[in-house]
């Protein structure tokens, strides 16, 4: 990215965000880039996205079905698969492959994978890297899968009207501070809270209000969307309008329903 990640972690960097990138993505993918630039509409980028995927990655059908050599079935990573893991259980192996591209990527750690990480070494860190590491879903380039996700979603962004405003408005539903760390409070409800980082938060509050006692609002830099509902026209964050935030310290409004 080019920038520190203790920057990147911050607050500051949260209330006066630069522009983002993952070096030398788009320049190793020129032809797609220069294809979306031609789209008429979103809909039409969206599909120019999903067949270069597809085809570069080998995730339509025919090819995912396809058996190597020895006539077994050979498993294709995706990162739909990485998604609809991390709908499922955002502690589950995909949502450990996602935080540690979030680890390599942005330079931020995980602070929580099943259970709060406090050191290297400990039996929590041991499980996340296990699960990040796993051979299942390494098999078929998943960091430059997601790399090109985190890059079209920016692009995206910058073709629509979204980015004039910067930011977004988003929630989440927590049942306590376990994951979600306060660092400091302001009073009048409001706090600096150490998110994961990787998590999830929803464009909708009432969808928000059904995942917890407690309800965090903050104000999330569009550099910091991995992932957006209209991103994609099928996917399986879509019924939640979920979003997925790249982490480090926020200051949030927390509030009861």
């Amino acid at each position: 990215m080019g920038i520190p990640s203790a920057l990147l972690a911050s607050p500051a960097f949260n209330e006066h965000p630069v522009r983002l990138s993952i070096h030398g993505v788009r320049e190793m993918n020129p032809g797609l880039f220069a294809k979306l630039g031609e789209a008429g509409d979103a809909a039409e980028a969206t599909k120019i996205f999903e067949d270069y995927m597809d085809v570069l990655f080998g995730l339509n059908e025919e090819q995912r079905m396809r058996c190597g050599p020895d006539s077994r079935r050979r498993y294709r990573a995706s990162y739909q698969r990485l998604l609809e893991g991390w709908a499922f259980d955002s502690n589950g192996p995909e949502g450990a492959v996602l935080k540690g591209w979030v680890e390599s990527r942005f330079g931020l750690f995980p602070t929580f994978h099943k259970s709060p990480i406090e050191r290297f070494s400990s039996p929590a860190w041991i499980r996340y890297v296990e699960e990040k590491m796993s051979s299942r879903f390494h098999n078929n380039a998943i960091q430059m899968q997601l790399d090109l996700l985190y890059e079209f979603a920016q692009w995206s962004l910058d073709r629509s009207e979204a980015r004039r405003e910067r930011y977004r408005t988003l929630y989440r539903g927590v049942e306590g501070f376990e994951e979600n760390q306060i660092l400091e409070r302001y009073g009048k409800g409001q706090a600096l809270v150490l998110l994961n980082n990787l998590v999830s938060f929803t464009a909708e509050r009432e969808v928000a209000e059904q995942f917890g006692g407690w309800i965090l609002t903050a104000r999330v830099p569009l550099v910091k969307l991995l992932f957006f509902r209209e991103l994609l026209p099928h996917h399986a964050l879509q019924s939640e309008a979920e979003h997925l935030v790249i982490g480090g310290a926020f200051v949030a409004e927390i509030e009861r329903p």
